[in-house]
């Protein structure tokens, strides 16, 4: 994806996120918050945090970060936070996801929800989110990954030409996210509906 494509894309899906693409990808969100409202830590960044649809469902008790590319989707975030007081959310920020804006080891827990197939260079995106993850911390990915054969790899396959259109990859290959040495899978399932989505958990080696 390119970052002008990216740009008019959510420019254009930011009045009407929450109504189509935020429905369809709720399962995944709500797994995702779910099992980090479980674990100990408290420090929460959400990378690729959109018009905020899970902002809501944290515990009130974290510190939540959110940052994203697009000022139109931050927008619709902030309302949120105003609209619903949600003292939890500490910084809402605008920010490339190549280059994080964040020190090393910072955050007990990062999420990427729906986002990791959209962003250009997503190896490098991952290397970041590894470097501001805690030694130790946990890494939360929802996503659409390829399907290897039948008649979804094959519609995946006809749309991944159109991926600035769309604004997403239909094709992306989930070893694109595991290529960072210092990661190890811990939990890896499908989600509802007919298993298109995959919920996520990496851990960071605590060297």
């Amino acid at each position: 994806m390119e970052l002008g494509a990216i740009k008019t894309s959510y420019a254009r899906w930011a009045p009407v996120y929450d109504q189509t693409f935020g429905a369809i990808t709720n399962t995944g969100r709500r797994a995702a918050v779910e099992y980090i409202n479980g674990q100990s830590g408290t420090s929460v960044l959400e990378v690729g945090v959109g018009t905020g649809l899970a902002l809501r469902n944290y515990r009130s008790d974290l510190c939540v970060t959110g940052i994203d590319f697009s000022d139109d989707m931050l927008a619709k975030a902030r309302e949120k936070v105003d609209r619903f007081g949600l003292g939890h959310v500490r910084s809402l920020r605008q920010m490339d996801a190549r280059s994080l804006d964040f020190p090393d080891n910072h955050f007990d827990t990062v999420a990427a929800m729906h986002i990791i197939s959209v962003v250009p260079e997503p190896e490098r995106v991952m290397a970041e989110i590894a470097r501001v993850c805690k030694p130790g911390g946990k890494i939360v990915i929802t996503n659409h990954f390829a399907q290897e054969t039948g008649i979804m790899a094959r519609i995946e396959r006809f749309f991944a030409p159109f991926a600035n259109l769309l604004g997403w990859h239909s094709d992306f290959d989930i070893g694109t996210v595991l290529k960072q040495p210092e990661l190890t899978v811990r939990e890896k399932k499908p989600l509802p509906p007919f298993g298109m989505m995959t919920f996520l958990v990496l851990e960071k080696a605590d060297w």
